[in-house]
């Protein structure tokens, strides 16, 4: 019986340790900031660790082009830093956890 309650407090630590980094990380990831640009720089959009849009800037020359073109181009700047903070987020998580992936855990993203 000892024996078992002597593994369920390393267990218990355990946890206790895995829940203080995974607050930690989740204070890291809402201080990212990614930079998805498309169109040779002509749209460049930031989003924070949220994944909420920080900034969006558009070049002078793409004013020029037609609404359409503008359009594809935020929405590509847009999906590039979501892919980046995607994976800095799953990078962070990968440090808290030690390596190891939590089974059937999805960040929402």
């Amino acid at each position: 019986m000892e024996l078992i309650m002597s593994d369920f407090s390393k267990i218990l630590d355990k946890a206790k340790e895995l829940e203080a980094k995974m607050k930690e990380s989740q204070q890291k990831i809402k201080e990212i900031r990614v930079e998805g640009v498309s169109g040779s720089n002509s749209v460049k959009i930031t989003l924070d660790g949220d994944g909420e849009m920080q900034t969006i800037k558009l070049s002078d020359d793409i004013m020029k082009e037609d609404k359409t073109i503008i359009e594809d181009l935020i929405v590509a700047a847009h999906n590039s830093a979501k892919s980046q903070l995607k994976s800095k987020t799953t990078e962070e998580i990968s440090k808290a956890t030690g390596g190891f992936g939590i089974p059937g855990f999805k960040w929402p993203l």
